[in-house]
Parts: structure tokens; sequence; C-alpha cells
């Protein structure tokens, strides 16, 4: 078990928070988004996903699993979408049960790019920034090879950036009180922003302005949908998943993030799995990189525990802090830490049930 510390030293962490005029949080405590693979074969959330969403209400704010935008984005099995009636309706059970507890709730969009899989559409292209094939299997199904990407076309450029937008509207449909964009760790957005997956020589590739063009369009095709309140972002500054290192990438988030604070939204999520791994052209962390270099509300995370989540914030290094792994194992993880109770140790059995 893990010992926590004693709770009046992490009051910060139970401080409401207001995102902006439109939504306010409980508490500083989110629910990261966790991928679980466990939607039914026809991507539509379970009663069983409805009760583990329910059981977590107390976070300051839920976000959900990574959920795919239309059908070529599904890169692992069983991942929930949010692109037919069935699959919005299934949502909504899940967002109106953590309403019911006084919960809020944004759902994660995704488009996973290359490592999306044609054995989950029926075949067709794999999209991404550029033809740069990575190496290596889809996850829970290794017999299955990642294949050679198309080159996105002007075309389907335009055409991804309406999905994430109507992907969005169909968010606030099923009840959701907004949305993160998967923009890290690899995934189809990602791989505009890094030099390893964007080899491009037309207005989406080359220059940081260019190399950021594909995501701030989405941004703000979101955001004029559903509202720059309601959106969210997660990027990876750091390449280190799916994606080798760039020392220019730097110049590219360097451009990128200043222009997205411009558009002022809910907040920025760093999307890294151990905030400790150092890029030496980010000069340390990529958090404390996000945070010299965006002045808006940023979502910490990636191994913190309580204590090093309140010191974080208590520094501000950043002012909310996204728990994962601990939240599959603790459903109750927020009154655990306030009243100072064990934690129950995370296991990757705890993998294969939703409790």
């Amino acid at each position: 078990m893990t010992t926590q510390t004693a709770p009046n030293l992490l009051a910060n962490l139970f401080e409401t928070y207001s995102l902006n005029d439109t939504i306010s949080l409980k508490n500083r405590i989110l629910m990261a988004p966790l991928t679980r693979c466990m939607a039914d074969a026809n991507l539509v959330p379970t009663d069983d996903m409805v009760a583990y969403y329910e059981r977590r209400a107390e976070a300051g704010l839920i976000i959900t699993e990574a959920t795919i935008i239309r059908p070529d984005g599904q890169g692992y099995p069983n991942t929930p979408g949010i692109f037919t009636q069935a699959q919005i309706a299934g949502w909504r059970k899940a967002t109106d049960a953590v309403h019911a507890k006084g919960g809020k709730i944004f759902v994660q969009l995704w488009h996973t790019g290359r490592v999306s899989h044609p054995h989950f559409f029926g075949g067709g292209d794999v999209l991404a920034a550029s033809a740069q094939k990575i190496e290596g299997s889809v996850p829970r199904m290794r017999e299955l090879t990642y294949v050679t990407p198309k080159a996105a076309t002007l075309e389907d450029i335009q055409g991804l950036v309406r999905d994430y937008a109507k992907a969005a509207e169909n968010a606030i449909e099923a009840g959701f009180d907004g949305v993160e964009i998967h923009g890290a760790n690899g995934y189809l957005i990602d791989t505009f922003l890094h030099h390893d997956s964007n080899r491009r020589t037309d207005e989406y590739g080359g220059t940081p302005a260019n190399m950021s063009r594909f995501a701030l369009e989405v941004v703000d095709a979101v955001a004029a949908r559903i509202g720059k309140d309601r959106t969210g972002l997660r990027i990876s500054p750091g390449a280190y998943f799916n994606m080798a290192a760039d020392s220019r990438d730097r110049a590219v988030f360097d451009y990128f993030l200043p222009e997205l604070e411009s558009r002022d939204i809910a907040f920025l999520h760093i999307g890294i799995f151990d905030d400790s791994m150092q890029f030496d052209y980010l000069d340390g962390n990529a958090s404390s990189y996000a945070r010299a270099h965006y002045g808006k509300t940023l979502v910490g995370v990636g191994s913190y525990s309580a204590q090093s989540a309140s010191e974080a914030i208590a520094t501000d290094k950043f002012d909310l802090i996204a728990i994962g792994r601990p939240f599959i194992a603790n459903s109750d993880y927020v009154a655990r830490v306030r009243d100072g109770v064990e934690l129950v140790p995370y296991s990757d059995e705890m993998l294969t049930s939703l409790v």
C-alpha cells in the first residue's frame, strides 16, 4: 500500500479552479485519459464503462479514454468512437451518470494517424503527415504490423479538420462539458509537429509555421464549433513515443505555443508518461518548457504522486494535475488523498477489468 502525506499539506489540490467563465472545477485533480479497450464491437461505450466513469466523478475533471473521430482513426481494438448515433447515445449514459454525481467530463478526441491499421476499418489508406512508416505492431493484436501511411493530401486534411469539428459537436450532443483534442504521443496531429514524421514541402511542412498549421486549424475548427471555453489540447513537445527526437522540433513548438496561447482555450495538457524525462533541445522536462512558453492553464501529468503534484502546483510548474494509473487502481482516489487513506498500488493485471 502507498502511504499518503497528511491531507493538510495537500490543500492546494482541493482548491476550486476556474478554467474560464464557463467551466469551474471543484478541485485541481483531473483523471487522465487512459486507453482501456473495453468498448463493444461497434465501438459503443458499455454499461461497465458508464459505471467506471461514474465511480470517478469526484475528480475535478474526467478526461475520457481516447475516442476516435472516424473509422480510419482506429489503431487499437475496442476503443470507443464518437461518430455514430449509437456511440453518442452510449456516451450520453456516461455523461449523465458523472453529472448526477456532481462531476465534469471532457472526451478526448483521437485519430491515431500512422499507427492506425486497415484491419479496423475494412481496408484503405492509413493517413499521416508523410509516408514515414514506424516499426512495430498493434498493441493487444501483435499479429498486425504497421503499414506505410499515405501522406495526407490537402483534401484529406480539409476532411480531417471537418471531422474533428463534427466529433466535437457530437461530444456536446452526448452531454460532455468539452473536449480535449489529442495532439500528442505520435498520433495524427503530432505527426505534423515533428520533423521525424513530417517531411512535407507544402504549406503543412518545412517551417515552424507550416508544421503548426494543421494542429491550429483543428483547434480553430473545434473552438468555432463548440466554443474555446470547451476546447482543450494535449501535446508532446518532446518526442518519445512513436516518434524519434529531432532538435529542430524546438523551433516548431517555440512558434506553436504562443499561437495556441493567443487562442485562449480551456487548457493545455502535456502528454508524457514520465515528466522527469529530460530533453536536451527543450532545456529540461516537457512541462517546464511548456510553462516557459505558455502562460494560460497548464495541466501536468506523468508519474506524479499527490505530494509531488501539490508541490509542483505550489511552485507554479503547472495549474492542474492529471492522475493516470492510480485512478485505475483507486476509483475513490480523490477521497483517499483528501482523507490521508492509503492508496491501492497499481498493477498491470488491473487492465483486464473495469472496477
